[in-house]
């Protein structure tokens, strides 16, 4: 990003000096509100990962107290790959999971750096800022008019939408996701993570799995930075020039490589150059895409055994949709009684979801039986791969890793799985779209309808219960779409964290 004449430049393209102005303000509000220092220097050491270290060999970055001028990371070893993310719901976690994995089966070391975990002006920006999108993701699922006018807008800055949600985007929200001016306010925030960067070597191949580690990475003179991209509606504040961009479809692909509809006035914007965009297909786990033919199988095995069909319901980071959790639950209990299917329940790391579920089981509760540790989840999810399941599990954890790999876990033994369309909208299993939380959600499911390993977006509650009865019952649903992801994989649909390790390191993912 390039600055002149009073204005920045996003790959040639001006910024109002308006809105150049506001950015640096805005920076400056963290400035003071954080106490910046732009000289406080950051001592970084390797660990290892208790949580998924022996999953994939994960190491985790620390910081410790620095003295002086005393800066640097001590324990990363030449075959290392940064992993860097933050938790911002599960959906980054999930992404940085599988670039990690696939560095891995690649014959790198992951190193997994949060930002949120290290102490300073990184995890206190991304916590001011988190708090207050959980607050939003919250309040668009329990109020509909703010679902409308306000939460749908801003992250979309769809011109489709009513006329009256333009004019309170343009004129209360001001900063819409999707529009230029909105990428250098968020460069200008990550800025002040630039530090913290300088302390790795500028060649470390990193991958990031939100903008804003991207941005920080970039901003600290790092060189081989590959944004693993979400969703799957190009918006602007996603893209970081002098980064490598991994994107999961191809209609992605063309809408940032044009900037289309990244003007709030429909202004057609200069093209990202090719070398900074790559389509790369979805980000996935490597044991998930690797075992793609084995699990399908058993799906359609299990169906034309009459076993009972395995539903994985999953609460998402921000912890939304209750209400909606509720509606499944309580429609499921007799089916589940009946043996027509059998319901894994994860909670994530939300333990006052746990309080609240066990109050709405009421007298079934003695029906659920409770994961609360991933030795169990592990043991409980190893046992059914080749055996039965039956019943409603439900499970809980104590930490962000062992909360979002577990869903990953329980996929390959699981025949369909209900989600939000998020970052579970790319992964290679039957799906069942509940309703979107954003906009930008939207498109997630939408690109899994079209490529076939999901249902369409289910916006009612009638819709998804009706989608569970015919996931049930049905028997050419589920051949369908299990035929469906074989396809995907033989094109590479499901390769996109293989292709951003390539991208990032230069060596080549064989299978």
């Amino acid at each position: 990003m390039q600055y002149s004449d009073g204005r920045f430049y996003v790959y040639d393209n001006p910024i109002s000096r308006r809105h150049s102005r506001s950015a640096i303000k805005w920076q400056r509000m963290f400035m003071r509100k954080f106490d910046y220092d732009s000289g406080e220097q950051y001592r970084l050491q390797v660990e290892d990962n208790p949580y998924l270290g022996d999953v994939f060999n994960l190491k985790s970055i620390v910081r410790v107290p620095a003295s002086g001028s005393d800066s640097g990371i001590t324990g990363l070893g030449s075959d290392g790959v940064l992993i860097s993310t933050i938790r911002m719901g599960f959906g980054h976690y999930r992404i940085a999971m599988a670039g990690a994995s696939a560095a891995h089966a690649m014959g790198f070391t992951p190193y997994w750096l949060d930002l949120l975990a290290i102490p300073g002006i990184t995890s206190e920006v991304i916590n001011w800022c988190n708090s207050w999108y959980s607050r939003w993701s919250r309040m668009s699922q329990s109020s509909a008019a703010f679902n409308r006018w306000v939460w749908e807008p801003v992250t979309t800055g769809d011109p489709t939408l009513p006329g009256l949600s333009a004019l309170l985007n343009s004129w209360i929200v001001g900063w819409p996701w999707r529009f230029l001016k909105t990428n250098v306010k968020d460069y200008k925030m990550s800025e002040l993570f630039a530090g913290l960067h300088r302390a790795f070597p500028p060649d470390t191949p990193v991958l990031t799995a939100h903008m804003w580690n991207c941005m920080g990475a970039v901003a600290g003179g790092m060189t081989n930075v590959v944004d693993m991209m979400f969703d799957n509606w190009p918006m602007a504040f996603q893209l970081t020039e002098g980064a490598k961009h991994g994107v999961q479809s191809p209609s992605g692909y063309y809408g940032f490589r044009v900037m289309r509809g990244f003007d709030q006035r429909g202004k057609i914007l200069n093209p990202v150059p090719a070398e900074a965009v790559h389509y790369t297909g979805h980000h996935v786990d490597h044991e998930l895409v690797e075992n793609v033919e084995t699990d399908c199988a058993a799906r359609v095995a299990r169906m034309k055994a009459g076993e009972p069909r395995r539903f994985l319901l999953t609460m998402g980071g921000a912890g939304a949709q209750r209400e909606l959790f509720r509606s499944i639950v309580q429609h499921c209990m007799p089916l589940i009684k009946a043996n027509r299917i059998a319901l894994f329940v994860n909670l994530g790391d939300h333990s006052d979801n746990w309080e609240w579920l066990k109050g709405e089981l009421g007298s079934d509760l003695g029906l659920a039986e409770t994961h609360f540790t991933w030795e169990d989840s592990r043991a409980f999810t190893d046992a059914i791969r080749d055996g039965s399941a039956r019943g409603l599990h439900i499970f809980l954890h104590d930490n962000t890793f062992h909360a979002v790999y577990t869903t990953n876990y329980l996929m390959r033994v699981s025949d369909v799985l209900i989600t939000k369309p998020s970052e579970l909208a790319f992964y290679p299993v039957p799906k069942i779209f509940n309703e979107r939380v954003g906009g930008h959600e939207k498109w997630g499911a939408i690109r899994g309808a079209e490529i076939g390993d999901g249902t369409v977006e289910t916006r009612t509650v009638p819709e998804t219960l009706q989608a569970i009865d015919m996931l049930t019952e049905d028997r050419a649903l589920l051949p369908m779409y299990c035929d469906q992801i074989v396809k995907n994989k033989s094109i590479g649909i499901y390769d996109g964290a293989y292709r951003c390790v390539e991208l990032a390191t230069g060596r080549k993912f064989s299978r």
